[in-house]
């Protein structure tokens, strides 16, 4: 719960009894990542409800305890606000929506420091953009791939922010992707894997054994049967880092173009080389959820985009 706009409060739930400190709070505060948490508790930001200031990320929590974490205010983004032009699709004084275009990191990092869609949300929105995400992503909530193009929603206000981000842990949110896939997908199933960082690549994602990082599953079903490939609409119940990408590939159905997960029969590959095309064939094309200040329902649909539009036309059968 939010006092203000700067205090969230939390509570310990049984199931945490036991954890360190850093991570229960993740749990109950879904707004604030693991290492933001970390962050503040270091800078003496986290008090217990006896008082007590913590500064060890590592303590031992109880079930039933609570903590308030103080959240500073948002400070002057070091992120510069460029014009980049954004194509919006929905925007009110708490959340913007976005169609995204492939190319475009969602926020600035290590090789991408500028021209991205942060900075391009701080010239549009004036810098009038949530600070739960820190200086570095403000009004982020989600993110999709560089080279996936399509609908994101990012929040204005620290209100709207905490709401968007409790219906994504609560797997609320309606988010279709349209999929160009290798092989002939047949009907429709569901891909229930958990998924990690590569053992062998951390910059890859994998699949691991139960116990082992984070639930993830993927609803997907055939639109169109196209040559040698399929067109896919993939449902996501949870939205994990490159998950459709490496779900899909999973069943023998990597996506077309994907420099990391693809694979494709070389007619396949000499058409997407003939189109230039090159990046994972996939598009956020639907984006609903309650907003996040007066419960009512928003959906967004987005056409997939001309690139895609050209390789679907080029493999149809």
């Amino acid at each position: 719960m939010i006092r203000g706009d700067s205090i969230l409060e939390a509570v310990i739930e049984p199931q945490a009894e036991g954890w360190r400190l850093d991570r229960a709070l993740a749990s109950a505060l879904p707004t604030l990542s693991r290492e933001r948490i970390k962050a503040l508790i270091s800078a003496g930001q986290v008090t217990r409800g006896d008082g007590a200031k913590l500064r060890d990320p590592a303590i031992k929590t109880r079930a039933g305890e609570t903590f308030a974490v103080e959240v500073p205010a948002p400070e002057p983004p070091h992120n510069e606000a460029q014009d980049l032009g954004l194509s919006v699709v929905f925007e009110d004084k708490h959340l913007i929506v976005i169609d995204k275009p492939a190319g475009m990191v969602v926020h600035p990092a290590a090789g991408n420091p500028d021209g991205t869609l942060v900075n391009a949300l701080l010239h549009h929105c004036a810098g009038n953009l949530s600070g739960i995400g820190g200086v570095a992503r403000p009004g982020i909530v989600h993110r999709i791939d560089k080279d996936t193009s399509g609908l994101l929603v990012a929040a204005k206000t620290d209100r709207a922010h905490e709401g968007l981000a409790k219906q994504f842990q609560a797997h609320s949110i309606d988010r279709r992707y349209n999929a160009i896939v290798a092989g002939l997908a047949k009907g429709e199933g569901t891909v229930d894997a958990n998924l990690a960082r590569s053992d062998a690549n951390r910059k890859k994602i994998a699949i691991v054994s139960e116990g082992r990082g984070k639930r993830a599953v993927t609803h997907w079903r055939l639109e169109k049967a196209l040559r040698d490939s399929s067109l896919v609409e993939c449902r996501l119940e949870t939205g994990r880092t490159h998950q459709v990408r490496v779900h899909m590939a999973s069943i023998g159905h990597p996506l077309l173009g994907d420099p990391v997960y693809g694979r494709s029969r070389p007619a396949t590959r000499e058409i997407l080389k003939r189109l230039g095309f090159e990046r994972q064939a996939l598009h956020a094309a639907r984006l609903g959820f309650l907003h996040p200040i007066d419960r009512r329902p928003l959906a967004f649909d987005s056409p997939m985009p001309d690139d895609m539009q050209e390789l679907l036309s080029a493999l149809t059968v």
